[in-house]
Formats: C-alpha cells, structure tokens, sequence
C-alpha cells in the first residue's frame, strides 16, 4: 500500500507549470484502438528477425556506453532522405518529441516565445512550457487551411523565436504547401520547424520541406519513425537542417541519449525501407475508404496526407467516442466541437470502426 502524504499542489513546482495537465491519449485494452496515429500493422517478419539479430549484436557489448554521435544512424537517415544531405545535417532522438525538445531548448527557453496555427499538435505548448518559453497561438482559416500572406503576417505581429509548422497538420491531415513555408521563414526571425511526422502519407508527388533547406539555415525539417516505419515503441525521431544547428543541439542533448539498443534497432530498419513502408500504401487506401464511407454517412471528414481522419458532423463527441468505446472502438477526442479523429489500420480494424459508427445512427446520437 501506498501512502500518499502530500498532493502536487503541494510540493514546490514551477509556477509556470501549476494548473497544467500532462499529455495523455486515452489507453484501454480494446479490440480496435485506432486512437493515437501508430501504424497499427506488424513489423514483417523477415525485418523484426534482423532487427533481433542487430540488437543481439549490440548486446555484446552493452556494458560500453553508446556512440554519442550515432554516426551509423545519420548516415542511414541521411541516405533514406536523399536530397543530397550528409550525416553533418541530421540529427535524431528518442522521438520526435525528443527532437522538438532539443530545438526548443536550444532556441526558446525563458523569455522567448514558440508560435503555432491552432488547432495542432498538443505536444508543441507543452514542450515549450517545459522550457520555461511562452507559447502563442495562431489562427487556421477555412477547413484549417493556411495561406501564406495571413501565415506571413501572424509571424510578423508575433517575432516569436521558434515557429512549429506540422505538414500535414495534426490533428486535421491539413496539407501545408511550400509557399506558406517560404512565406513564413522570410517573415519569421527565428528557427522554422517543419513537422513532417506524415510525410510518407502525403501523395508521392508531393514536395516535401527537405527541398527548402538549402541556404535556409534557420529552416529545419523534422522526421519520425514511428508512423510509416510502425516504429513507434521504439521510440525514434530524427531531423534535417544546416550542420550548424545539429552544433547547438549538441549543447542541450543528455550524454549518450541514444542507447546502442536503439541505434542498432533503427539502422537495421532503415536497412529494409522499402519493407517497412510497403504497407503505407494500404493505410492511405484505408484512410480514403473511411473518408468515403464516413462522407456517406452523413459525416464530414476533412482533406487528410496522414494516416488519419478528422470528420465533423458529430452531433456530442463525447456520446459518440463512448458509443464506440462500448462497442470495442478506441478513437480520439481532440477537443474541436463536433469532431472525431480516427486512424487509419487495417482493412479489419477500419471495418470495425465504420460499422460501430453505423450503428450509432446519424451524427452518433444512438449511443446508448
């Protein structure tokens, strides 16, 4: 038994963390969790036992400390990325969230600001408060769309020190052209981050961000493992950007951040790329039935390059995600009035949800 003798309240935190909540996506032992954006299919086979061997190989010597320079593994991101970038512009961490804490103590911190387009990624505030910086929030138009002379504009009247550019947009798949991430590095005094996490979601003939860096140097352009390469509890999120910001991130990172285990895990899935992303195709296929099927159904799913969709037209969010909840159905709340964002999984697992949806009756009022 644990005696609890004190609350939170109580202790002596931060003033600028009091009244704040942790992140938290609901997690339950349902049939179907189509909650939290992973890639919800296997690592093949043939990929997890080379995996298994390159971790058992790095076993034999884990009572030495890592290679603090992960050099092996910036130089397979470096390859995968192309573009013509070298292992001296990469950078990688225990997460994309990791990656994005670093960028922010290097360059926000107390007394400078982090600006983002509401609504996006809930992680972005929360980080930045973390390192004692502010975070401002800016505004989406129609459809959550962004154009580049109002995005331009807002970074202006802001002069924040770091701008957070997801694309596409989490929670809403929105894309993001290139001409908005021209647009707002010219007006922006500080670092650009461009959160690619669902890059590999977006069409094949979409530009990504990579393509901008070049005489950028205070652009960078954030990458993640755990969506596309359905690596996400290995926790592995990397960026590219000019060999001088990777310098300052050294000053921040803990010694040795990166586990020998986690470096032999992730070259050896870099190894199999095409592997490993064969299956992005079927969860873009999924993505676009479930916008189709949720379109007939009276609901309205909105644009999506990710491997989720947002769909309004829910009548309660709240009735609705426990209406599915009973019927064996995890997906999220993200907090937009009369909206539901559901994962793309397999062919079962999005059957499942579209057929619990169904039978909750138009705008998910037959709950209960």
């Amino acid at each position: 038994m644990v005696r609890v003798s004190v609350r939170l309240d109580d202790l002596p935190l931060r003033d600028d963390l009091r009244g704040l909540t942790p992140y938290g996506a609901p997690q339950a032992p349902l049939p179907v969790a189509l909650n939290v954006n992973e890639n919800t299919h296997p690592v093949p086979e043939a990929v997890a036992d080379d995996i298994l061997d390159s971790i058992a190989r790095a076993l034999r010597e884990v009572n030495r400390y890592p290679d603090r320079e992960f050099t092996a593994l910036r130089e397979g991101f470096a390859e995968y990325l192309g573009h013509g970038l070298s292992a001296a512009q990469i950078w990688a961490a225990n997460g994309s969230n990791e990656v994005l804490q670093h960028l922010l103590q290097a360059f926000a911190g107390p007394g400078r600001t982090a600006f983002g387009f509401a609504p996006t990624y809930s992680m972005y505030p929360l980080l930045t408060r973390a390192t004692g910086a502010t975070y401002v929030s800016g505004t989406r138009g129609v459809d959550y769309t962004l154009a580049p002379d109002d995005a331009a504009a807002q970074i202006d009247r802001a002069q924040p020190d770091v701008v957070f550019l997801c694309a596409p947009n989490n929670p809403t798949g929105t894309p993001l052209g290139l001409d908005v991430i021209e647009a707002v590095y010219d007006a922006a005094p500080g670092i650009v981050i461009v959160d690619e996490a669902y890059q590999e979601f977006a069409p094949r003939d979409s530009r990504s961000a990579l393509t901008l860096l070049a005489d950028r140097p205070r652009l960078v352009v954030s990458r993640t493992m755990s969506k596309a390469f359905a690596f996400a509890g290995a926790r592995v999120g990397y960026l590219a950007a000019d060999p001088a910001v990777i310098d300052a991130l050294r000053l921040v990172r803990l010694p040795y951040h990166l586990s020998a285990l986690t470096q032999a895990a992730a070259s050896a899935a870099l190894r199999h790329a095409p592997a490993m992303l064969a299956m992005v195709d079927e969860i873009v296929a999924q993505r676009d039935r479930i916008s189709a099927t949720l379109d007939a159904l009276g609901y309205r799913p909105f644009e999506s390059w990710t491997n989720f969709v947002l769909f309004s037209g829910v009548e309660d969010p709240a009735t609705t995600w426990q209406g599915l909840y009973d019927r064996g159905v995890l997906i999220r709340d993200v907090g937009i009035a009369h909206s539901l964002r559901v994962t793309a999984g397999t062919e079962e697992e999005s059957t499942a949800f579209l057929d619990a949806l169904a039978s909750l009756g138009p705008g998910g009022s037959g709950a209960h």
